[in-house]
């Protein structure tokens, strides 16, 4: 049995252990045998690749060691922060770059520049068109726009250049004949976990797969044959499937949300599914009509990649978190509370890639009046899972602002520290480059903007 030694200032997420016994074959082997117990420790140790981080270093014994370095009984492991390391040359260990995809009700912009700096337009695509949505997928490059035509219809394009003329191609993403139902809106696209293999959410509600990087996709049958199908109904959006959530290192597990018919899981691909909507409360409906009722509006629902079993949900009044998978949630936006949100309503949510305990979102005021409270724009966060909430509004308009965040148009770049962007349908996009603490204006004066993805290049 080998023990690994937690210096002081990693204790507070090792609930205050000095020593933690293990007796796996290897480091590595004991750090993600850790991650499954102690995920916010072991995220400190090595980052989502399963790397070490830059200024970590471990000893075995008295001898500097790596991950692969093997353990025997009696062999003490000490986890030593580098001296070289700190939030001073941060910056040294993250991309310098960062690019931004919009989609606008006017088309796509790639936006490009300096992390924190003056960004420029690299491409514009499909204009005077309505673009829904657009990602990168990190594992290849290729870039998907979600398109529809006010004339022709939805259309999902994707391209490994954005900026190159007549370098996009058209995906085969239709329904079989015999659903009997055509394609209305192409909501999201996801990359998942396998190598090639895509998920893609549309409306009216149904999940596509693709396992040959977008080019092709099929309907996933066991979700759109549910007995239940005839008696969902949408909101206002439309019968939107709208969040795709994979679990990491699991390809057969999959969480998506519908408006207005909840959360779904998969354990097995796609084949089964059922619903998770247990702690969910209605409040749009009268209180005798919400047992056993199909209508739970989700607006985003996102999972923690550290710790797969924690998903955070923005509901149709609400703000939820689930510790169980997605099966059961509590409401913890606190409305009312000294350290409470300033309202239940809202679209957009956004995570920290390396902390499950903290969440953002942008409240607005009602279903009835989709607009940022008082007349300020103010980004909402969490550090201890929905506990409390601390307003950030510094370099934000604070004065007859009145905007409005769509549920698509909230993204984290997963910088060190996190970069935040969000765009409103008034055509502002702001930004923030120190964990959401500041913000600024990137850009203004752009069609009204339905999604917002970001990544470091």
């Amino acid at each position: 049995m080998a023990t690994l030694v937690v210096p002081a200032v990693l204790r507070s997420f090792a609930q205050e252990r000095e020593e933690i016994e293990s007796d796996a074959a290897t480091v590595a082997q004991a750090l993600a045998e850790i991650s499954s117990r102690l995920p916010h420790l072991a995220a400190r140790i090595v980052d989502e690749t399963g790397t070490l981080r830059r200024h970590v270093s471990l000893f075995v014994n008295d001898q500097q060691a790596s991950l692969e370095q093997a353990l025997h009984s009696g062999d003490r492991v000490y986890i030593v922060p580098a001296i070289s390391g700190g939030k001073d040359d941060a910056s040294e260990s993250s991309p310098s770059k960062v690019e931004i995809l919009l989609g606008t009700k006017k088309g796509l912009l790639a936006l490009r520049g300096p992390r924190g700096g003056a960004l420029t337009t690299s491409a514009r695509q499909f204009p005077g068109e309505a673009v829904e949505y657009a990602i990168r997928d990190p594992r290849t490059g290729r870039v998907f726009a979600s398109v529809t035509h006010g004339q022709f219809g939805p259309r999902l394009f994707y391209s490994d250049d954005p900026a190159a003329e007549g370098g996009w191609q058209e995906a085969a993403l239709a329904f079989p004949e015999d659903a009997g139902i055509a394609v209305e809106r192409i909501w999201v696209v996801t990359p998942g976990e396998l190598p090639g293999e895509l998920w893609a959410g549309v409306a009216p509600a149904a999940l596509f797969h693709s396992t040959d990087d977008g080019a092709t996709w099929r309907l996933v049958r066991g979700l759109f044959d549910q007995p239940t199908r005839a008696e969902w109904s949408g909101g206002l959006g439309g019968l939107a499937l709208h969040s795709i959530c994979p679990w990491p290192g699991e390809p057969q597990r999959l969480s998506v949300a519908i408006s207005a018919v909840g959360v779904w899981h998969t354990e097995d691909g796609g084949e089964s599914w059922h619903r998770g909507v247990q702690g969910l409360v209605p409040r749009y409906l009268p209180a005798e009509a919400r047992e056993g009722t199909l209508m739970h509006c989700v607006h985003k629902l996102l999972r923690a990649p550290l710790e797969p079993r924690t998903l955070y949900l923005q509901f149709h009044g609400g703000v939820y978190r689930s510790d169980d998978a997605g099966e059961s949630w509590r409401e913890i936006g606190g409305v009312g509370r000294a350290k409470g949100l300033p309202a239940d309503f809202g679209f957009p949510l956004a995570l920290d890639p390396r902390d499950p305990c903290r969440a953002f979102v942008v409240p607005l005021v009602s279903d009835f009046d989709r607009v940022t409270p008082e007349g300020r724009v103010r980004v909402y966060e969490t550090r201890d899972r929905g506990e409390s909430w601390i307003a950030r509004g510094e370099g934000l308009p604070q004065t007859d602002a009145h905007l409005t965040i769509l549920r698509q148009a909230f993204s984290v770049d997963g910088g060190d520290p996190l970069g935040l962007y969000f765009g409103a349908t008034s055509g502002e996009l702001f930004g923030s480059f120190d964990d959401g603490q500041t913000w600024s204006t990137i850009a203004k004066n752009l069609p009204p903007i339905h999604s917002v993805q970001s990544s470091l290049i």
